[in-house]
């Protein structure tokens, strides 16, 4: 993947430029690209991915109430 590959999908999923370049990376690598795919989550299975601490998961909510979308429930 290219640097403009990477680009290309922040600016498609808004939600991932607000995120620190390691949990933005995280989610990448897991495949989660949208906010449709985090919703398939739940909040303490992204915890478990690497590059992503506690700080980024009131960012991820807010942007997945925003579409009117939540975390998966237990």
């Amino acid at each position: 993947m290219t640097m403009k590959d990477n680009k290309v999908k922040i600016d498609a999923s808004g939600f991932l430029a607000k995120l620190s370049a390691p949990a933005r990376n995280a989610l990448l690598n897991e495949g989660v690209e949208t906010l449709q795919q985090l919703a398939q989550y739940t909040e303490k299975e992204i915890l478990k991915l690497h590059g992503i601490g506690p700080a980024s998961l009131p960012i991820m909510r807010a942007s997945l109430e925003e579409a009117g979308l939540s975390f998966k429930q237990n």
